[in-house]
């Protein structure tokens, strides 16, 4: 791969920032924060920067929020070369507003970018456009009292050079967007059926699996339109040689807990992607007297160990829903679920509620996961 493709820039970036003239009304912002949803509103203003290979990252600025304009020829919407993160910032009861283990998505964003011929952001530079974003629509970020709402951050970046030709673009937007986010369980949490996809793969080896780019997302859709179709809320991915072991869903990681005190997840085979709930709660486990265990896990593992109360607790991860408890297994002709009466989802909950006070400064930062952006 050339070097000129992966390059950072030498230098930390300078943001410049151009107000919005005619910014949201606060009437108007606290109506949204009321309700907010989920990525159906966004705040006033964007982060965006350009690369190319003669000047590496430049013209960082912050600008009203707006549609980009694109050549039809931008590489993009041919060759699909781009990237994204996901992360939330969380406003503690003093009004400074925080963000969970960036560094940690910047890592991912950096290992992202090289598996898609993207050049590489410096953490600091990724940490600071967040930083520059969330500062002039600090307004935006709803109190962290109010059930469990956040300002959630997409930071992408996406070919937009125009040509035709499969080759790494040689010209790079990068972005950052913020949208008001409500709590993902709106009236507790629910358990989530889930649906053993057999004809679909996520992805293969030596693919993209373990970038977050939009690809293995919209790879993912058909095995969840197949889930819905069963009466499931999602679906189950297996490994795409074998169809035998457990990889991940569409969008969110997998943990068992086991009679005999450990919690195991699918280890990293390159198809999976490494998520920040994920790499935490590893962490968390011990705390909790678990034994964490990072291994393949074959789908029949699941099956047998939830009929005979092997397993106890099955929950899934992200950054979206933080912990959600799995209910039903569904496959062609079958199921089973590990849920009987006087069923509690003990770690489940406990991990969640751990994570979310670290999150909104309402215990202490042990761990040094928090870092302050306002």
């Amino acid at each position: 791969m050339s070097s000129d493709v992966t390059s950072a820039s030498p230098g930390p970036l300078s943001f410049e920032v151009a107000r919005r003239d005619d910014p949201t009304p606060p009437e108007q912002i606290a109506s949204v924060l009321a309700d907010p949803g989920f990525g159906s509103t966004f705040t006033d203003h964007m982060v965006v920067a350009t690369w190319t290979p003669e000047n590496g990252w430049h013209d960082a600025r912050v600008r009203p929020y707006g549609p980009f304009s694109l050549d039809p020829a931008a590489a993009v919407l041919h060759y699909a070369q781009e990237i994204f993160e996901g992360m939330k910032a969380y406003r503690h009861a003093d009004g400074s507003i925080w963000t969970f283990r960036p560094e940690v998505n910047a890592a991912r964003f950096a290992r992202s970018a090289r598996r898609l011929a993207l050049p590489e952001m410096s953490e600091g530079d990724f940490i600071e456009s967040l930083r520059q974003l969330v500062s002039v629509d600090q307004q935006w970020v709803p109190a962290g009292d109010e059930g469990e709402k956040s300002l959630y951050l997409r930071p992408f970046m996406f070919a937009s050079e125009a040509f035709l030709g499969v080759r790494p673009a040689r010209r790079i937007t990068y972005s950052v967007i913020a949208s008001p986010a409500g709590a993902y369980f709106t009236g507790g949490l629910k358990p989530v059926n889930l649906w053993i996809s057999t004809d679909y793969a996520r992805a293969g080896e030596g693919g993209t699996g373990a970038a977050k780019c939009g690809g293995n997302y919209a790879s993912s859709l058909a095995g969840q339109l197949e889930g819905i179709e069963h009466g499931c809320d999602q679906a189950v991915f297996l490994d795409s040689s074998t169809h035998t072991y457990i990889e991940e869903l569409g969008g969110m990681n997998l943990f068992f807990v086991t009679k005999d005190g450990k919690i195991v997840t699918p280890e990293l085979t390159g198809t999976i992607l490494e998520g920040v709930t994920r790499r935490s709660i590893l962490e968390l486990a011990k705390e909790l007297d678990l034994e964490p265990e990072e291994r393949r896990i074959p789908i029949d593992e699941w099956k047998s160990g939830a009929a005979s109360g092997e397993i106890v607790e099955i929950f899934a991860c992200g950054t979206a829903a933080v912990v959600t408890p799995v209910g039903e297994l569904r496959w062609e002709g079958g199921s089973v679920d590990h849920r009987g009466e006087g069923h509690a989802d003990r770690y489940a909950e406990a991990i969640r509620s751990r994570l979310l006070d670290i999150q909104y400064g309402r215990t202490d930062d042990a761990h040094g996961w928090m870092t302050r952006l306002v």
